[in-house]
């Protein structure tokens, strides 16, 4: 078998990885995956003080590297992981509007989480997935998500914490997003963040620049920016302590593209497990490679996946048109400054929504899991890393530290295996699997089920 697939042509119904669409028909859905990944690919680096340009363009570069590391087999798309911004807002102390003063030593974070990452997925190539399983069963990974959620509830609330008019501006963005959401019609209910942001940045506009309730929206950056032109590239600083407390991002990642790639299989009935240490170690050097540059860690985004259940169409091929679009508005100054302009209490705002989604995602993992919180060992794991993420817990050897992040991921792991299932849960199970009435789930039959629900349990919100 080639190492690329030959991509037959087909020109009606569903399309599998390893076909083809006419190429008009192709360059158009690329487009379209531009726009479903655009919302949370440009807010992330926002929120971290980042050049949104740089982010997209890594964000297509990483999808090329991840199709040809893929043998072009894998649907996937790269985007900007939202599981970053609250190690690298920790590690560089970002104020939360403007540039990232720091964002050398955030650079350096993210090559290390990376260099993990590839590591992670070589090792997985080589020995399968099952190790990774038990050390990050889903009560763990759930706590840790849920976790990030809640280290990254005061930045949100910082942003929306200025004036009245910035907290009711907020507010009224956060509603807009969720109406989208909920009542949104076709690729519309898709694209919530854009759409959202799109709707409250004209309102702001009216209410600030029009009638002057708000500081005006400066659109001097805008006129003078080319439409063509190099994004503003960084050198990573690689500090110890920013390294320690990013790189173990690299355990979220790999628990995050674990389950997209899952999910891709249940969605094209096809077996891909063995391409889950090669798609892990092409995230981690797409990582690698973004943070050297100056943009944000990578994951393989949910939105795309959205994408792929609503049309049917998988071919790996759109893909590469996507990640075509991506690069060409990296290169794009205009397309930057114009996100750029977007105020504070709307990015606050996108920021209320997604730093809650990603919490509430930690709880959705639980119940599609069907994780069984009258057992102590889940309840006192889910417990502890929770509160150390909420409260921002910092461990602190000497010049080292380790911050709520770290410490919520660590600490679930740690305290899930050390407290191991003793007996009294065990004779708990037993006894709760007795009273089951007929045709109910019960924890034993859950754990048969893990392997796939796992795959929708662990998608980006």
């Amino acid at each position: 078998m080639s190492y690329f697939p030959s991509w037959r042509l087909r020109t009606s119904g569903e399309v599998a990885p390893d076909e083809r669409l006419p190429t008009g028909q192709t360059v158009v859905l690329g487009l379209q995956h531009v726009v479903a990944m655009f919302g949370s690919t440009a807010l992330a680096p926002i929120l971290m003080g980042f050049d949104p340009n740089t982010a997209i363009l890594f964000s297509g570069i990483g999808t090329l590297l991840f199709f040809l590391l893929t043998g072009g087999r894998l649907p996937s798309y790269l985007g900007s992981s939202f599981a970053f911004i609250a190690v690298v807002i920790a590690a560089t102390g970002y104020a939360g509007s403007g540039p990232n003063p720091n964002i050398g030593v955030a650079l350096g974070g993210i090559v290390a989480c990376g260099a993990l990452y590839a590591a992670i997925g070589l090792a997985v190539h080589l020995s399968g997935t099952a190790w990774i399983e038990r050390l990050m069963p889903p009560v763990v990974t759930g706590a840790i998500v849920a976790a990030i959620g809640l280290n990254l509830a005061p930045v949100a609330v910082k942003s929306l914490s200025g004036t009245g008019f910035d907290t009711a501006m907020g507010l009224v963005t956060a509603l807009l997003v969720g109406l989208v959401a909920v009542r949104g019609r076709g690729m519309a209910r898709r694209l919530p963040i854009l759409i959202g942001a799109a709707i409250a940045y004209g309102l702001y506009l009216g209410l600030a620049n029009g009638l002057g309730l708000a500081k005006p929206i400066d659109f001097a950056r805008l006129g003078e920016a080319a439409w063509i032109g190099l994004p503003t590239f960084a050198a990573p600083i690689f500090s110890g302590p920013a390294m320690v407390l990013i790189a173990p991002v690299a355990l979220i990642l790999v628990a995050e593209n674990l389950g997209h790639i899952k999910g891709i299989a249940a969605m094209t009935g096809r077996d891909y497990d063995p391409l889950i240490g090669r798609g892990f170690l092409a995230d981690g050097l797409a990582t690698i490679l973004s943070g050297l540059g100056g943009g944000t860690g990578v994951t393989t985004y949910a939105e795309n996946m959205g994408v792929m259940a609503v049309t049917r169409i998988y071919s790996t091929l759109v893909f590469v048109a996507a990640a075509g679009f991506a690069i060409l508005l990296g290169f794009s100054p205009k397309f930057g400054a114009l996100v750029l302009t977007l105020p504070v209490p709307v990015v606050g705002g996108l920021a209320l929504v997604v730093f809650g989604l990603i919490a509430a995602t930690g709880g959705r993992i639980w119940v599609q899991d069907r994780t069984d919180f009258a057992e102590a060992r889940n309840l006192v794991t889910a417990a502890v890393a929770l509160i150390a993420g909420a409260g921002d817990l910092t461990i602190r050897l000497g010049d080292f530290a380790l911050g709520g992040i770290g410490t919520a991921t660590f600490g679930a792991i740690l305290v899930y295996h050390l407290l191991g299932a003793g007996p009294r849960q065990d004779h708990e199970r037993g006894s709760r699997a007795d009273r089951s009435p007929p045709g109910e789930m019960t924890p034993a039959s859950v754990s048969d089920r893990r392997a796939a629900l796992r795959a929708d349990a662990m998608g980006k919100p």
